[in-house]
């Protein structure tokens, strides 16, 4: 598998907070971020709620000529690497910056600068559009800005594959490290797409939550009233160290990367397979490289984003994949409380797992009020957090395009 590979620094800025310890707390107490939208103005608009991250002050980070030149997405990214560089500790005046990189994915990437730009074009005129939109707008804008931040030089790309964007570039920072070509990677997920058009369109695919009289009770993962997820915002990144480096110079580790796997389900833009086929193959696979048998594993952050078919496909593959081990395993699905932030999720969720290994505590999934038939026999930890001894955890990303992620953290031995 080549070099061990641990977790040193966690970055968030969720609907919940803008540090691990404001997200953890929220978590840990079962509070929701969701709320009405302020984002736009929503006349007119069937679903009126979202995840969104209120009171984020892009100046707390960079100036404002940096600001006026980074999409939502990327002034996430930026703000979410700063917390977690300063989080783990890392001084890049004492490190070999050839041997650290950044890899971030993001879904759909810098949308708001294309919706604004979009209404410059038509108002006012093709001299008007901003010659910054480009740089603005792209993907790999976040991952770029966060090398220049740093002077880091080793691999930087994105990674779009919807919703299982944050989690594929987590593993591929994995690669890098365990192939020698850096010994820091800075990884994880990022999205702002709370805007009139995104919003529109996810609905008008039937994906989005329509409960608007109870933002708080929109997403309700596993809970036989599910009507769809609740979208959201935000960024999670995390450290990723090679542990020689990361033990000489004394880092605090959160946990250690045991495995990955990814698949696709080869069947549908949009839907999972009936069957969970390609969900199989990856917890299956991620399992296998990780070294452990289903029993080893505690605790599951499931994908489970409150759509009806979704939740259930989830859950009736991972009782194929841990089948006599079920009793004994707790999974929840923190979208309950965060809604879904897309191409973001994997980053964030993968730094909650980090924290569950932390701190023996499993966050709950809230909202779960009417247990659904075909979603039956599994500890969903309902709407209290629990305490639990965990070694090792998975965390489920799956994306429109079949696109599926599980990787398995342990803890640091």
């Amino acid at each position: 598998m080549g070099a061990r590979v641990v977790v040193t620094g966690l970055g968030v800025i969720t609907p919940l907070g803008q540090s691990k310890d404001q997200l953890w707390t929220s978590l840990c107490n079962g509070k929701s971020g969701v709320s009405r939208i302020t984002a736009f103005d929503t006349t007119d608009h069937e679903v009126l709620i979202a995840g969104e991250v209120k009171d984020f002050e892009p100046g707390k980070w960079f100036d404002k000529k940096l600001e006026r030149r980074l999409d939502r997405f990327a002034q996430f990214a930026l703000a979410s690497s700063i917390l977690a560089v300063e989080d783990s500790g890392i001084d890049f005046d004492k490190t070999d910056r050839n041997k650290a990189g950044a890899i971030i994915g993001t879904g759909i990437g810098g949308i708001l600068e294309i919706e604004a730009q979009h209404t410059v074009l038509l108002q006012k005129g093709p001299s008007r559009v901003s010659p910054f939109m480009i740089p603005k707008l792209m993907a790999n804008a976040a991952p770029a800005h966060i090398a220049i931040k740093f002077g880091i030089h080793a691999a930087n790309f994105s990674v779009i594959t919807a919703c299982a964007s944050g989690a594929h570039a987590i593993v591929e920072a994995v690669r890098v490290i365990q192939k020698g070509e850096a010994n820091v990677m800075i990884a994880g997920g990022t999205e702002a797409t709370i805007s009139s058009l995104c919003v529109s369109a996810f609905n008008n695919m039937k994906a989005l939550s329509t409960r608007n009289d109870n933002p708080h009770s929109a997403s309700r993962p596993f809970d036989k009233d599910r009507d769809g997820f609740v979208i959201s915002e935000g960024a999670g990144i995390i450290i990723l160290e090679e542990l020689e480096m990361a033990k000489k110079r004394n880092a605090y580790i959160y946990a250690e990367v045991l495995g990955f796997a990814m698949s696709d389900d080869a069947y549908h833009i949009a839907a999972p397979h009936p069957n969970g086929e390609g969900a199989y193959v990856a917890m299956k696979n991620a399992l296998k490289e990780s070294k452990l048998n289903p029993e080893q594993i505690s605790y599951i952050n499931a994908h489970a984003t409150s759509t009806p078919m979704g939740d259930e496909v989830e859950v009736d593959t991972i009782k194929r994949v841990f089948d006599g081990n079920i009793k004994n395993l707790s999974i929840s699905s923190t979208k309950s409380m965060l809604g879904h932030s897309l191409g973001a999720a994997g980053g964030i969720e993968t730094a909650i797992c980090a924290l569950i290994i932390d701190n023996n505590v499993m966050p709950p999934t809230i909202n779960y009020e009417t247990p659904d038939p075909n979603c039956n026999g599994v500890d969903f930890v309902p709407n209290e957090a629990k305490e639990k001894k965990i070694q090792n955890v998975m965390s489920n990303s799956f994306g429109f395009g079949g696109h599926n992620v599980s990787i398995v953290l342990g803890k640091f031995r």
